[in-house]
């Protein structure tokens, strides 16, 4: 992994075809999570612009930057950096939300993606930003603590009642 070649932008309609591939890759392994995006891609990206605006929010929604890790036009993954907590976010999702595509995991791109959106994060003027993952996503627990993520502690899911652990990062 070059990371001279890997860059972190906001979504573009121009990587259509590309989304579409990851959206595939997503599928095929039984998650349907950017289906309504693959369907209507031009409003999809619009509506990233505005949610990172505050403007046409879903309900209970906070703003949100998107961003995507490329590398040579490759869409690697996925970030989302909301840019305040509400108490719901303090339990559970926090600051910042990431993915890898399934064939691009287990390569370090988690780690740099979240190093890069902490980057972004410090550009809105953020200080410390709030994670959470599920306790048995021990790959996501090492990303968060390789990024200088302290554990705050676990609670459980109001979603899922699965147990998630709570995480700080100083920026």
């Amino acid at each position: 992994m070059s990371n001279r070649e890997i860059t972190l932008i906001k979504p573009i309609e121009g990587l259509v075809a590309e989304f579409l591939s990851m959206a595939d890759e997503y599928r095929a392994t039984g998650d349907d999570r950017y289906k309504s995006a693959a369907d209507d891609f031009s409003s999809y990206v619009r509506n990233l612009v505005f949610y990172s605006k505050g403007v046409n929010l879903p309900m209970d929604h906070v703003p949100a930057s998107t961003f995507w890790l490329v590398l040579a036009d490759r869409i690697i993954g996925r970030s989302s950096l909301r840019h305040y907590l509400t108490s719901e976010l303090e339990h559970e999702g926090g600051h910042i939300g990431y993915d890898i595509r399934p064939s691009e995991r287990r390569k370090g791109y988690g780690k740099l993606i979240l190093k890069l959106t902490l980057e972004r994060a410090r550009d809105i003027g953020l200080d410390r930003v709030f994670l959470t993952c599920d306790t048995d996503n021990t790959a996501s627990a090492k990303i968060i603590e390789r990024n200088g993520g302290v554990m705050q502690g676990q609670v459980s899911s109001d979603k899922s009642g699965k147990p998630i652990s709570q995480y700080w990062i100083e920026l």
